[in-house]
């Protein structure tokens, strides 16, 4: 035998048994007969690289690392799906169906899983990439993470069409994501708080070794594309089945609501036995004929309908509540609970937000509350069973000094929140400040990560941001789980977001109510740092979108002595305070005082290169159209409704090339 046909022998084995274990559940060889056949096929590959094929079983372990995630227009728009919460809104639903189409209507009834959607593509029977859902017109290339995934098919067995999608939910199992936690807890880090989030965020590791580590499935549920010989819902899951999908076997093709019902009802209390989160069911009308002849509304399917099982409730005593310091001073008072299951996790802490909140609950330690999970996630208190309070139970007081630094609390007329105003002196505040200037979203230093700023800020080694800049590795070194390479990627984290762009670093510096929005507008007008100190409320008011309250916040940020230290630091460390003169040579006021709506899927630019045209020549991108729109921006597949209003207003359409010969005439 060649050596190709033996790479290709050991390929085929270890994807049969792959799809046995990963998919079927089954087995028939051992974790070490599979682990020396991957070694073997794993060296044969590194002695013969001409054979290299990227959906070989050994790709699965990772290491490709992404340092940026490429968005990708989805060839068939991801939609979300309407809500329904009762019988009554099925049964309207089910006669909006029969207005429309002939005949007996059949339903495909499915969990809903709560994951993280992605859709697959395949050709000729070979995954090629993976997409997140995104806003369902475009997301983000997540391939090298999904490869390691190992119920998702590298390649396909079986009559598969040429070119397809097919969508699904990453999901984390409840067995991984405890064991997950455990090893977490075991090395002294913060548990994850939920499956779905942490399935969700593994998708945007930059180190797709590290997604290989995590206990990750794929259940796919839609199969899209042309020409894919398929005539109903139904037989799509069938389908994907016999190519090697992981279609979940719940799945039930009923004929009428009252069956839709009985499904409900039935997963409504055995969906706490499944493996996964779930939070609901999905109905889709089962024919694809008819399907087409429903069509979508702006946002959703008409012929597919989400029926949301309710939050569970359970009843827990609260023990103690303690307060929080966010970095702007924001107090926030947290429920301390007898710990208790809820929807698959134990639940030990919920938010009360505020003071305001506490009082309309009249909640008290030592209440017996009822506790819920608002979309399965975050914990609430919903209500207080008086009937089970102490005689002796006292009202709650409202702290008036902070918890950590003993100031006394403020609270700002028309505002729900307590503030502690001590901006330089409150440690949390301090910490706060410093882990959101280094956050991905702001400077993103590499190799600088929350309990390091922390812990950097309890040794006296930084009291702000600006300090960052005068760390050394000997510095660093002694910090706990601080290793010789650690420390080395840490200073040169630092040293290289010195590039980051003037936007992200207004952004990184913390300022009440400015966010990335907010920063990208003051940025482009005022061009420099400078400009936006000496800026007075009424200017910056003039600015477009910025209020009172932003403005406000602003000029007493920089009248601060401290901060205006800290930014002429920031200065002399070489950060980005104003617009590079590259940008500027691309930014013009051709489109000023003009408004446009962006509606579509574009080809020869994304539509995120499109608002950025527009912003960069002074146009304002609108979110929907009015009378105050100059132009509709339509691409392929615009919906109908957003023409129709546009032409009634008599605002004019532009195609994607009529909108390009536009801003080159201009």
């Amino acid at each position: 035998m060649t050596i190709e046909a033996q790479i290709k022998q050991l390929r085929e084995e270890l994807n049969t048994y792959n799809y046995k274990y990963y998919v079927l559940d089954a087995s028939d060889i051992s974790d070490f007969e599979f682990d020396m056949k991957l070694k073997t096929l794993q060296d044969l590959e590194a002695k013969h690289p001409e054979f290299f094929d990227p959906n070989s079983p050994t790709q699965r372990v990772g290491g490709t690392i992404t340092k940026n995630f490429n968005t990708v227009v989805h060839d068939h728009r991801m939609y979300s799906l309407d809500n329904s919460y009762s019988k009554d809104d099925l049964l309207a639903w089910e006669q909006r169906i029969k207005k429309m189409v002939d005949g007996p209507v059949s339903y495909t009834c499915e969990l809903k899983y709560d994951g993280a959607s992605i859709s697959l593509t395949y050709t000729h029977g070979v995954f090629v990439k993976a997409v997140t859902r995104g806003d369902g017109v475009q997301g983000d290339d997540v391939t090298a993470n999904v490869k390691t995934i190992k119920s998702v098919p590298l390649t396909l067995q079986g009559d598969v069409p040429e070119q397809f999608d097919i969508r699904g939910e990453i999901v984390l199992p409840f067995d991984g994501f405890n064991k997950m936690n455990e090893e977490r807890i075991e090395i002294g880090e913060e548990p994850y708080r939920n499956p779905r989030n942490t399935a969700s965020g593994s998708l945007k590791l930059q180190d797709s070794s590290e997604v290989a580590k995590r206990p990750l499935e794929c259940l796919l549920y839609t199969i899209v594309g042309k020409h894919l010989n398929i005539q109903s819902q139904f037989e799509g899951l069938q389908k994907a089945r016999e190519w090697g999908f992981k279609v979940p076997s719940a799945a039930k093709l009923v004929n009428s609501i009252d069956e839709v019902l009985e499904f409900i009802s039935y997963w409504d209390t055995h969906r706490h036995d499944l493996p996964y989160e779930t939070d609901g069911v999905v109905i889709k009308v089962n024919s694809f004929q008819h399907q087409e002849e429903l069509g979508y509304t702006a946002k959703a399917p008409r012929w597919a309908m989400a029926f949301k099982f309710k939050a569970e409730q359970v009843s827990t005593r609260l023990n103690e509540i303690t307060y929080q310091v966010g970095r702007t001073g924001a107090i926030t008072p947290v429920a301390n609970l007898e710990p208790v299951e809820l929807a698959g996790t134990t639940v030990k802490r919920a938010s009360l937000h505020n003071a305001d909140q506490i009082a309309k609950l009249d909640v008290r330690e030592g209440d017996e509350v009822f506790v819920e999970k608002g979309g399965e996630i975050i914990p609430k208190i919903i209500a207080v069973d008086i009937t089970q309070r102490p005689a002796d139970s006292q009202p709650t007081e409202y702290i008036t000094h902070c918890p950590e630094c003993h100031t006394e609390l403020v609270r700002q007329e028309g505002e729900a929140q307590h503030y502690c105003p001590n901006y330089n002196g409150c440690k949390p505040q301090i910490v706060g400040r410093i882990q959101h200037f280094i956050s991905r979203k702001a400077m993103d230093i590499d190799g600088l990560g929350g309990e390091t700023v922390a812990l950097l800020v309890n040794e006296g080694l930084i009291e702000n941001y600006s300090d960052l800049y005068e760390l050394t590795k000997e510095e660093v070194l002694p910090l706990e789980r601080m290793a010789d390479k650690s420390a080395d990627n840490l200073i040169n984290g630092i040293a290289l977001s010195k590039a980051v762009p003037f936007e992200r670093v207004l952004y990184a510096l913390g300022i009440r109510y400015v966010g990335e929005t907010v920063a990208k507008k003051l940025v482009k007008h005022f061009k420099t740092i400078d400009a936006i100190i000496e800026a007075t409320e009424d200017e910056l008011i003039a600015v477009d979108e910025i209020g009172i309250r932003i403005a406000q916040s602003v000029v007493e940020f920089f009248n601060s002595e401290a901060n205006q230290h800290i930014i002429n630091r920031l200065k002399g460390f070489g950060l980005q305070l104003e617009i590079s003169a590259e940008i500027l040579a691309n930014q013009t006021d051709t489109l000023a005082g003009q408004t446009f709506v962006v509606s579509g899927v574009f080809t020869s630019v994304s539509r995120d290169e499109l608002k950025k045209m527009i912003e960069d020549h002074g146009g304002k991108v609108g979110s929907s159209i009015s009378s105050k729109t100059s132009f509709l921006v339509a691409g392929d597949k615009m919906g109908p409704s957003k023409r129709a209003k546009a032409e009634q207003l008599n605002i004019s359409i532009l195609s994607e090339n009529d909108f390009l010969s536009l801003l080159k005439s201009e």
